[in-house]
């Protein structure tokens, strides 16, 4: 299925226009219907076309949550969830129209168990406004997907990001749920305690599920300590193949790296013209460690003389915030630092993940693939779980410009998956990539209609995402 693809779904005008005069009197001016505000809750950050909703809520509760999820199902009305907009496969889209719930006001912390190592937020705090709580504290919550995503959405598309190697990914940082359903009934996954072998395991079933199966209303998170001391630099290697050995090699030696990260040679040219960083434009990995002051400093020596062995350095690093931060800065400035590339472009970002032995391969055919079309798309990656982006720079008015991307990104995804790795390792399927679903899970897609059929059998929960038309 090309991207540009976008599946149908059947707008129900009688339904549409009942729920819109129920929630305009209830909620008032907390639900708006002017096209300006209905643009910006289906905007993305590629070139699909804006959809948008027809009306968008503003809940404050999981209560309020209730009480618009059952107008919805009562007059069989889509309903999207909404955080802050920043998933990039057309997530937030309505193709059939209906409402779009926004939970920026449910952005409480409702309690922190500092003893446990553990919290419960709402879904529309932001990672960086949790943190920020819980500075004082000494602990911190570490899954980091660069841009300032609403936790609810994080937990909704699995997000991960440059931490993922050490810390793991949201589902392995999200302990509890609570959700609602098609039905508007609330449930609760799971309780606080770290383990349990009680029953389905209904909280790793909604994370991932992109607001299909129910609607995120509060998440129970683990928090970590925050590190005594942090190192990190930048390594430059001779070639992306002989980064990612070094990135192997790291990893199998038990080095408990915090973040690896690696940009070929185009992306750091970009980072140097857009972060003025005194760097050789080559491909580079950057690199964090946590730990004691003499953790860090003993595992940044062991990577500078492993990358040594492979052709890399010199390893420069630092434990010094200030220099570390101007790094990270530059590293989750990439989009923007890419698109200087070819100004008045757009980017199409994509993502794949496979097995780390096959990593350097599957990066070496890919940078193929962008010479043999003619392509600008610079590749950043989170190594040292075999996952990387590419960002293809184009121009969203040329159909042929579109054409070719979508082309690029089928042999993309098509390799991934014959690499036994997957289509997306942290972006999610949304409406972009689920021509790809089938490829890669083959009779586990049709499982998943099972399950979206028995809890969602009006397919109100953001309707035209993850599951292709059987």
């Amino acid at each position: 299925m090309a991207l540009s693809d976008l599946r149908g779904v059947e707008r129900n005008e009688a339904g549409i226009e009942a729920a819109l005069g129920i929630l305009k009197q209830r909620f008032g001016e907390r639900f708006q219907t002017g096209m300006a505000i209905r643009g910006q809750h289906a905007h993305t950050t590629t070139y699909i076309p804006t959809q948008a909703p027809d009306g968008v809520a503003f809940p404050e509760s999981g209560e309020e949550v209730q009480e618009i999820v059952k107008v919805c199902a009562e007059h069989r009305v889509p309903v999207i969830a909404f955080g802050v907009g920043s998933s990039l496969e057309g997530h937030v889209n309505a193709p059939g129209g209906g409402i779009s719930l926004d939970t920026s006001r449910m952005n409480r912390v409702l309690a922190v168990n500092a003893e446990d190592l553990d919290c419960t937020v709402e879904p529309g705090v932001t990672r960086e406004d949790l943190n920020a709580y819980l500075r004082d504290t000494g602990l911190f919550f570490p899954i980091d997907p660069g841009a300032n995503a609403s936790l609810g959405g994080m937990a909704a598309t699995r997000a991960s990001g440059t931490n993922a190697v050490r810390y793991g990914t949201m589902r392995e940082n999200v302990l509890a749920l609570q959700a609602v359903m098609a039905d508007g009934s609330m449930v609760t996954t799971a309780r606080r305690a770290k383990k349990s072998s009680a029953g389905y395991d209904l909280t790793r079933l909604l994370i991932g599920s992109e607001g299909t199966l129910g609607i995120i209303t509060s998440l129970t998170l683990k928090l970590y300590g925050i590190p005594q001391a942090i190192s990190g630099g930048v390594c430059p290697f001779p070639s992306v193949e002989t980064a990612c050995q070094a990135v192997i090699a790291t990893i199998q030696m038990g080095i408990p790296v915090a973040r690896i990260e690696l940009v070929n040679q185009l992306q750091m040219r970009a980072l140097k013209n857009y972060s003025k960083l005194d760097y050789p434009e080559s491909p580079c990995l950057f690199v964090e460690f946590h730990g004691s002051d003499a953790g860090v400093a003993e595992q940044a020596e062991t990577f500078g003389e492993i990358a040594a062995e492979y052709g890399g350095g010199p390893f420069l690093w630092t434990s010094v915030a200030e220099e570390r931060t101007k790094l990270w800065k530059a590293r989750h400035d990439a989009y923007w630092a890419s698109l200087t590339l070819r100004p008045g472009a757009k980017g199409l970002s994509t993502d794949v993940c496979v097995p780390i032995s096959r990593l350097a391969e599957c990066i070496a055919e890919t940078e193929a693939d962008i010479a043999e079309m003619g392509l600008i798309a610079p590749i950043v990656g989170h190594v040292g779980d075999g996952n990387f982006h590419t960002l293809v720079l184009m121009d969203v008015d040329s159909p042929e410009e579109i054409a070719l991307a979508e082309k690029f990104v089928s042999r993309l995804n098509m390799r991934a998956i014959a690499m036994e790795g997957t289509c997306t390792g942290e972006h999610g399927i949304g409406q972009g990539k689920m021509g790809f679903l089938e490829h890669e899970l083959g009779h586990g897609v049709d499982i998943m209609r099972t399950i979206k059929a028995a809890l969602d059998p009006q397919n109100i929960l953001n309707p035209g995402k993850i599951l292709p038309a059987a």
